[in-house]
């Protein structure tokens, strides 16, 4: 697991939905001008571990041209490496669709500006984004410690009838441990893109475990 130096919640987040037998191996990259080569050089490290996949966390749909930074970045380590790699902005593309939800509803710690990047991100990807809400967080540090009220606030403000599903971007929100108390609130499932980046890595490597307490996608798929 790839993790930008800063974030707290991915490796707590991602060790909570370990399954027995399953270890998470994590080191940590900086980010700045010179991501793509600060990753190269963490996952180069990790393959001492002998990993069977390479998951980076963190969601790039808020910046510039994000999404096609990152698959490429994904891409040159899938060569370099030999090994498969998710990230966890396109793990929900995936889940969604497992889920057969086209119609979403998007939570993010994000202002207006981002927020719209984030929008046209999942537009092109083939969501139709009914709502889209953000945070408006200050800090890095403020969106790991937003409390859980201001996130529950936020799913409502993203929900409406129309909406399929919910989505969480921004791998620095710690959304997973209400997962499924939102599920049960909005009637629908609810995709955490550091919960979608597990699942997918698992599915992919044919790790079928039901991993309970965490909303529908990691129980029933």
């Amino acid at each position: 697991v790839l993790v930008p130096w800063f974030h707290t919640a991915v490796q707590p987040e991602l060790e909570a939905l370990r399954p027995g037998g399953v270890s998470n191996q994590t080191a940590r990259f900086a980010l700045d001008a010179k991501v793509v080569e600060d990753v190269g050089e963490t996952a180069a490290k990790l393959m001492a571990c002998a990993p069977d996949a390479l998951l980076i966390g963190l969601a790039t749909e808020a910046f510039p041209n994000g999404l096609a930074m990152l698959e490429s970045v994904a891409t040159t380590l899938a060569q370099r490496c030999e090994r498969p790699v998710f990230t966890a902005s396109h793990a929900p593309h995936a889940a969604l669709r497992a889920l057969g939800a086209r119609r979403i509803g998007i939570v993010t710690p994000f202002d207006a500006a981002s927020n719209e990047r984030v929008r046209a991100a999942y537009e092109a990807a083939g969501f139709e984004v009914v709502r889209i809400a953000g945070l408006a967080c200050p800090s890095i540090d403020a969106i790991a410690r937003t409390p859980r009220d201001a996130i529950g606030r936020v799913f409502g403000e993203a929900d409406a009838d129309a909406v399929e599903a919910l989505v969480q971007v921004g791998t620095g929100l710690p959304v997973l441990h209400q997962v499924e108390a939102l599920e049960r609130t909005h009637g629908k499932p609810v995709v955490a893109c550091n919960a979608a980046l597990y699942w997918q890595a698992l599915r992919a490597l044919g790790v079928t475990d039901a991993v309970a307490g965490f909303g529908r996608l990691l129980a029933e798929h």
